[in-house]
């Protein structure tokens, strides 16, 4: 038996992007929203998701790009001159992993992230993160430690199956894959609960209705997710930020009969 989970990425990242959550969640497919604590439209996510109870709302984990939570000047080896995440993600991870102080200022700007969220009053569905920054083996520890304190009962592994790939993706899932394999049992040594497997990662900006039609046929026994980027428009940060994703057609996709 396959359980799905549907999941959209960057919840209250941007008023286009929270339409099409709710959107898709009352009329579509979609069943999970994780949500972007520091983001500029977080507070109005909020208020959606406790208007729409059938929604179940996890926490977006960002370390990379966009903005912070703390002050950045308590985390200063994660941000640039403007305050913002760093965007060079292969330097900050290196960072985090080498530099104790970095791990230090990771773990805070984490816990404040889990804090907020806790604060806003939702309950957690689950956890992941921005880019799956999240299985980053220091990361890993920390998100695992605190998604247990928050009592956050599961976490993303951005493992695909390599069915169906082209053999250039196929070879990128290969080198990538003992990353999400070291999370996976560092998450299920924590007691936590795991997906066995997720699709979208090779499709990612572009889970339109014939993307989800071949993911549909390659399901696999067990919890498959299938995650997403759904928006009414890629307006403003969206087109700033995610050039070439094609954000209304992934919403179109989850609200498609077809794919129902």
């Amino acid at each position: 038996m396959t359980k799905l989970v549907v999941t959209a990425d960057d919840f209250g990242l941007s008023p286009e992007v929270n339409a099409a959550v709710i959107a898709a969640s009352r009329g579509g497919i979609l069943t999970a929203a994780s949500l972007m604590v520091g983001a500029p439209a977080w507070e109005e996510a909020v208020a959606l998701a406790k208007a729409a109870p059938g929604l179940k709302v996890g926490l977006h984990l960002c370390l990379v790009q966009s903005r912070p939570v703390l002050a950045p000047e308590l985390i200063p080896d994660l941000v640039d001159a403007r305050g913002r995440r760093r965007e060079d993600m292969a330097a900050v991870g290196a960072a985090i992993f080498f530099l104790p102080r970095v791990r230090v200022q990771a773990e805070a700007e984490c816990r404040a992230q889990f804090q907020r969220f806790a604060a806003a009053g939702l309950s957690f569905d689950h956890v992941n993160g921005h880019n799956h920054f999240h299985i980053h083996p220091a990361v890993a520890a920390i998100g695992a430690r605190l998604a247990r304190e928050f009592s956050a009962p599961a976490v993303r592994v951005p493992a695909q199956p390599w069915g169906g790939l082209r053999w250039s993706q196929a070879a990128t899932a290969a080198v990538m894959a003992p990353w999400p394999a070291l999370a996976r049992r560092r998450f299920l040594a924590a007691g936590l609960a795991v997906n066995d497997e997720l699709h979208g990662l090779f499709e990612t900006g572009g889970m339109d209705e014939a993307a989800w039609l071949r993911v549909a046929g390659r399901l696999g026994e067990g919890v498959a997710e299938v995650y997403c980027h759904p928006a009414t428009a890629s307006a403003g940060v969206l087109a700033a930020e995610m050039p070439g994703y094609r954000h209304a057609d992934e919403l179109a996709a989850l609200l498609s009969p077809r794919v129902r």
